[in-house]
């Protein structure tokens, strides 16, 4: 046997070496808007957001425009536009036990790709940088979208095919609405009826104690024909969520919301024990833990 075919004989037996995936609970801990990061990649549709490199990228690549959006076409990780800009998707279909470990690898991917050609992302990256490393941290402004026409380009529309795909996913997206009464917090029309959901920027001991103490007075519904339908884990907080009456806009929310904000902040700052009413409503809302979102 040659040496070169023991040399392939040897590759292909030698075991290549495992990529081991780790689970992070809380991601997008240290970023500045945290909780926003969680709702678009949880509750919101549509929407995008320009990034800004870090330093160190931008002498690298150049300082090239990156937009974080909430999905992609077919949820691809990453796409390159041909004059150089770069679209990151939240929500995909393949990820790791890091999100903010994929999302920092998909835009390295996408930065050394070709603009406007494919761009190849691992399933699990390895160890590496992260968001937080690859960033300029601060306040994500948030564009919310009807469809996702802001995936093309001018003129990419007229192709049918395009226009079909378009419109199939456009299909799909239940209106909502980012509330100004308070951060992270999303109205969405849903069948039948419509909800508030709201990510909690605070810890999930602090944030449960506070909607007990509020369960326990009554307080937790936002209005008349409401219902505080729950909440849900995601990425190391809670998100409450309520039901409300179908018809009713969006808009007829922000009081409700801001009212409700204000009940909320006022139980946090109550750190003694719980009462035998509070401990009770606690319970309640263990209990009422959703898995739809």
């Amino acid at each position: 046997m040659s040496k070169r075919r023991k040399s392939q004989r040897s590759a292909e037996t030698t075991p290549k070496e495992k990529v081991r995936d780790v689970f992070v609970p809380r991601p997008f801990e240290g970023l500045v808007d945290e909780p926003e990061w969680i709702a678009l990649r949880e509750l919101v549709p549509a929407a995008s957001a320009p990034l800004r490199l870090a330093p160190a990228l931008v002498e690298e690549f150049g300082d090239r425009p990156v937009t974080l959006a909430t999905v992609l076409p077919m949820a691809a990780p990453a796409m390159t536009k041909p004059d150089g800009r770069v679209l990151i998707g939240l929500q995909r279909h393949i990820q790791s036990g890091d999100v903010s470990r994929d999302l920092a690898e998909a835009l390295l991917c996408a930065l050394r790709a070709e603009p406007g050609g494919p761009v190849s992302v691992p399933p699990l990256p390895g160890p590496g940088p992260r968001l937080q490393d690859v960033l300029v941290d601060g306040p994500l402004e948030i564009s919310m979208h009807d469809g996702f026409d802001f995936w093309l380009d001018p003129g990419a529309a007229d192709d049918p095919n395009v226009q079909a795909s378009l419109e199939r996913a456009n299909a799909a997206v239940y209106p909502t609405v980012r509330m100004a009464a308070a951060k992270a917090a999303y109205w969405c029309q849903v069948p039948e009826k419509s909800h508030v959901r709201w990510v909690l920027p605070e810890g999930e001991d602090a944030a449960l104690d506070a909607l007990a103490r509020l369960g326990a007075a009554g307080a937790l519904p936002l209005g008349d024909d409401t219902r505080f339908a729950g909440m849900f884990r995601a990425h190391g907080r809670l998100v409450p969520v309520w039901d409300l009456p179908e018809q009713t806009p969006a808009a007829e929310w922000e009081e409700p919301v801001a009212q409700f904000g204000k009940r909320y902040a006022e139980a946090l700052t109550e750190t003694g024990p719980l009462d035998a009413a509070g401990r009770r409503a606690r319970q309640g809302l263990l209990g009422r833990q959703l898995t739809l979102r």
